[in-house]
């Protein structure tokens, strides 16, 4: 519904001045024609009574004039006076009725701007709701790009880690292998120069065991009776070189006395090498025992043994039994 527009101070009087404009124009033209239509008057008469007779007629004449006017002006304004109050009247009622509508519409305008205003701060809401929103959603994407970038950079030094520690670990056994390779090589080339030595010495030893066949060859037991008591002879050489080694090596124990003897049984390659040293027979004190065994083991080989053909050698000192005293030490 189109709002009216109230009017103004000037536009409400002006039907009422414009009646009013009108009636005292109609009054004039009424007094014009009461004029007009008056009876005509007796010459005047140039003494004093006609004189006033005229006046007074005129006066009369005027008078009702006037009063005729006045009447039909009142005639003619008692219902211009109802049109005006009426006018008035209506004016009043519109002008109201114009502020009551104005009123509603400012109060339908107030509650349209208060909807509105709810509206938007609905949608501002909405809006700020969305934006939250929005910037969560970002920062959710952000955070998860980080995680993922921080898991991938992370993979990627595991991964450099583990290859680091594979090729170490590559490295140390390929070094590993290669000294392995190298001892066994080292290994083999000892092997082999050991063998070559016992195959020469064997060699020696076959052919001076060959040799001694062929010398002994016309008497067989007069030969070996003669080998036997060189060998017995060799041997207690050997047996004194035994002792005497083992009494260079012994470290004298704090319990060590006169008296005292120890058997030991000794074992040997036919190269001389000592293999192992035991106790047969105790002297009953444990640290002058154990301080043999020791001395003997110290001895390490005895070049001597090469001497002797490897049957008296595996006959008398493969395993070889002696005995210590320390007062062969002049103890």
């Amino acid at each position: 519904m189109m709002q009216q527009r109230e009017r103004s101070p000037s536009e409400s009087l002006f039907w009422p001045v414009v009646w009013a404009v009108a009636l005292h124009a109609l009054m004039f033209a009424m007094l014009f024609v009461s004029f007009a239509f008056a009876p005509d008057l007796p010459p005047a008469r140039p003494i004093v009574q006609a004189t006033l007779y005229q006046l007074q007629s005129q006066s009369q004449a005027t008078t009702q004039t006037n009063q005729k006017i006045a009447g039909e002006a009142k005639k003619t304004a008692a219902p211009q006076y109802e049109t005006e109050q009426l006018e008035q009247k209506k004016a009043e009622q519109q002008k109201l009725a114009q502020a009551e509508q104005q009123k509603q519409a400012a109060a339908k305008a107030a509650e349209q701007k208060k909807a509105e205003d709810a509206r938007k701060a609905e949608a501002a809401k909405k809006a700020e709701a969305a934006k939250a929103a929005e910037q969560k959603k970002l920062a959710d994407i952000a955070k998860k790009k980080a995680t993922e970038e921080a898991a991938k950079k992370k993979a990627a030094e595991d991964a450099k880690k583990k290859a680091a520690e594979e090729a170490r670990k590559r490295a140390a056994d390929e070094a590993k292998k290669k000294a392995a390779a190298e001892a066994a090589k080292k290994k083999a080339a000892e092997d082999a120069k050991t063998k070559a030595a016992e195959q020469a010495r064997k060699a020696v030893e076959d052919k001076k065991a060959a040799a001694l066949a062929e010398l002994l060859s016309d008497d067989v037991q007069h030969q070996q009776a003669m080998a036997d008591t060189h060998g017995d002879q060799v041997a207690g050489s050997l047996d004194d070189l035994i002792i005497k080694l083992i009494s260079e090596n012994w470290r004298k124990p704090m319990s060590a006395r006169p008296g005292m003897s120890v058997e030991l049984s000794i074992e040997m390659l036919p190269d001389g090498t000592v293999t192992n040293a035991s106790v047969t027979r105790g002297s009953g004190d444990a640290p002058f025992d154990s301080s043999a065994v020791a001395a003997v083991r110290s001895v390490g080989r005895i070049p001597e043994m090469q001497q002797l053909d490897r049957a008296t050698f595996d006959r008398l000192y493969r395993q070889r039994r002696v005995i210590f005293k320390p007062e062969d030490l002049g103890l």
